[in-house]
């Protein structure tokens, strides 16, 4: 089983990135979310995880996520949940099996944390 890190860790870490530390909701996404509400928008992520993330080799791993377009798409650079790669270096789950739902779910509580604290103006 891999042991995956605490998310208390993880937004540590993230914090101290330029990159990801750049990333908020603004405009339509964050309109977005308001308007549909983090539950509906989690069931997307949810899906978004199950179909683009989960899979032992996703389609266009590094490029299936865009940068604009929807809330959870810019909670996964946020947090680093992006691809494959981003996830197995941040994360410690590695790349090349498909995901466990256990893993999924650690995911998704880490998207819903980041939407959480940054459903601001």
């Amino acid at each position: 089983m891999v042991t995956m890190k605490s998310i208390e860790e993880i937004f540590r870490r993230l914090s101290r990135s330029s990159f990801r530390s750049r990333f908020r909701l603004r405009g339509k996404e964050l309109e977005q979310l308001r308007e549909k509400g983090i539950e509906s928008i989690m069931n997307d992520a949810r899906s978004f995880i199950r179909t683009r993330i989960a899979p032992a080799l996703p389609t266009n791993d590094g490029k299936q996520t865009p940068m604009k377009k929807h809330p959870i798409f810019i909670a996964q650079h946020a947090t680093a949940t992006c691809c494959r790669k981003c996830i197995a270096k941040w994360h410690g789950i590695p790349k090349g099996r498909e995901l466990i739902g256990e893993e999924q779910g650690y995911i998704i509580t880490v998207l819903e944390k980041w939407l959480e604290m940054n459903n601001t103006d």
